[in-house]
């Protein structure tokens, strides 16, 4: 397989050489391609040799189909294309846009979801193409595959969603096109197996690291989560070459879970008052005894997690190493004001309040650090210091996380001593009803979006920061999307079972 696999990338890559002679549609196409079959890796200086290309046509002739699927790989590729020029002729007299078919309309939608602050055009163009194609419900007259693209993309848009996770459907749905090319098609089923099987690696040693720890033995109270830490952080990175990176990261976020749930469910406000001064000290003498024994025995499993992170990492890469205790101490004082807010019975005045606290304790911010930690030289120190001061763009993701979460699970979490939502906050701001406030969050993420995007094209543009730090940003927003598009998948996480075990367990057939 492995063999075979080596043949076809030989040949595929003299099939992107060559399509330089190939229509722009033809180019742009076969770069959609290899992106969704999960195949960009492997070639990714044709690529971005291609993508430079393909930036420097001018689209000013060419149909809608193919000026979205330009502007959308552009803009997803951080480069800074004008809307307005190229689609202001689609628009009609109605304030509608000339779609002539179903793809016409997907790929509009798809490229009016990298908009930015100010894009107006595109904000009429997202609402013009989502409107259509809900109306074209229940698409049993349409092609399968096309059916199936526009249902996921109404869930989650295309460059929102997490690539990984449906790249078995994709390619499926590739082999049923007609211009599919039969070499890729067969490179991107022997690469998914290939990859599948790396993985599968990876998950024994999460889980034997997760076992060892011996928490379920002590702890009932915290969740067993740790196939889902792994199946979440995949689709962060889940290139080979990423291995070190993944594995480290999906540990983080076990420990993010297993905090979250001691200062939720466990501790007394007291007891989350000293367990946090031990880990700001990272001492567990700190409070001289006084911590309960669970609490001692969940923070020495946390240090000697962070003593084996730091053992594996080369002398001159274990500085990164305190930006990660670093970010471990804001996310405990983030819970732990949480834990007084829930105390008090406590309902910030705003959202804005609310979220100088909780879109901390959503994790975001040390995941955000800790997904360099394992990566090699490309992420040097001035990538850590630039996370460290939480920019906009992970900003951004925070909010995204912290109301998205919110939104999906308010009603549960309302039925129990919980802390208060943003959801509260929002009606206590406004003085409004529930349905009223889902609406100014939902329109809140929306917005937020615009910043993420914004950002995105402002540091590929100006910053000196690799694409590929950046990507982990991104990839971690996408992740979370898919999580609680899923009603808090990560909680309930019976509704990605199916999900994880197309992943990890299920090859596809070459055949």
């Amino acid at each position: 397989m492995v063999h075979r696999a080596e043949q076809l990338k030989k040949q595929v890559a003299k099939l992107i050489a060559a399509s330089g002679a190939c229509s722009l549609y033809h180019r742009i196409h076969l770069v959609d391609a290899l992106e969704r079959l999960c195949l960009d890796y492997l070639f990714e200086d044709e690529i971005n040799d291609m993508v430079t290309q393909i930036h420097n046509v001018d689209v000013s002739g060419c149909d809608l189909q193919t000026v979205a699927m330009w502007f959308y790989l552009l803009r997803n590729h951080g480069y800074r294309v004008s809307s307005d020029v190229v689609f202001a002729k689609f628009r009609d007299e109605q304030g509608g846009f000339a779609a002539n078919n179903p793809r016409d309309l997907l790929n509009l939608y798809n490229a009016a979801c990298l908009r930015t602050h100010g894009e107006t055009i595109l904000d009429e163009a997202a609402s013009f193409t989502s409107k259509c194609l809900k109306s074209l419900a229940p698409y049993t007259y349409m092609e399968a595959s096309l059916a199936s693209e526009i249902k996921r993309a109404l869930e989650i848009p295309l460059p929102r969603s997490v690539r990984i996770y449906g790249a078995k459907s994709r390619i499926a749905e590739y082999g049923n096109q007609t211009e599919a090319n039969e070499l890729v098609l067969e490179l991107a089923k022997l690469n998914y197996n290939l990859v599948q099987l790396q993985h599968q690696e990876e998950l024994k040693i999460i889980t034997r690291w997760w076992n060892d720890l011996e928490l379920q033995t002590r702890l009932s109270f915290a969740r067993d989560r740790v196939v889902e830490c792994y199946f979440w952080m995949v689709g962060v990175y889940f290139e080979p070459s990423y291995s070190r990176a993944r594995v480290i990261l999906s540990k983080v976020l076990a420990i993010v879970s297993l905090l979250d749930d001691t200062y939720d469910v466990y501790g007394t406000s007291q007891e989350c008052e000293l367990f946090t001064k031990c880990i700001e000290s990272w001492d567990p003498a700190a409070t001289g005894g006084r911590l309960p024994g669970n609490m001692k025995f969940i923070f020495a499993k946390i240090l000697d997690t962070c003593q084996s992170f730091e053992d594996e990492l080369a002398p001159d890469e274990k500085y990164r190493m305190h930006y990660l205790k670093t970010f471990i101490i804001d996310l405990v004082r983030a819970y732990n004001e949480e834990v007084k807010w829930r105390e008090q019975g406590y309902v910030p005045a705003t959202v804005e309040e609310h979220l100088q606290v909780s879109a901390r304790s959503g994790g975001c911010h040390l995941l955000s650090c800790t997904s360099f930690v394992g990566m090699g030289d490309v992420a040097d120190q001035e990538a850590f210091e630039w996370v460290r001061g939480v920019p906009k763009i992970v900003k951004a993701l925070c909010i995204i996380l912290r109301l998205s979460d919110d939104l999906k699970s308010y009603e549960r979490e309302k039925m129990s001593s919980h802390v208060a939502s943003t959801m509260e906050s929002c009606m206590k701001e406004h003085q409004v009803p529930l349905e009223v406030a889902r609406v100014k969050i939902q329109e809140t993420i929306d917005e937020t979006w615009k910043d993420f995007n914004e950002e995105w094209l402002n540091l590929n543009t100006n910053s000196h920061l690799p694409r590929e730090l950046l990507e982990r940003i991104f990839n971690l927003t996408r992740t979370m999307v898919y999580i609680y598009q899923q009603d808090d998948a990560y909680t309930n996480c019976h509704v990605i079972k199916d999900t994880i075990n197309s992943l990890f367990v299920e090859p596809v057939s070459i055949t």
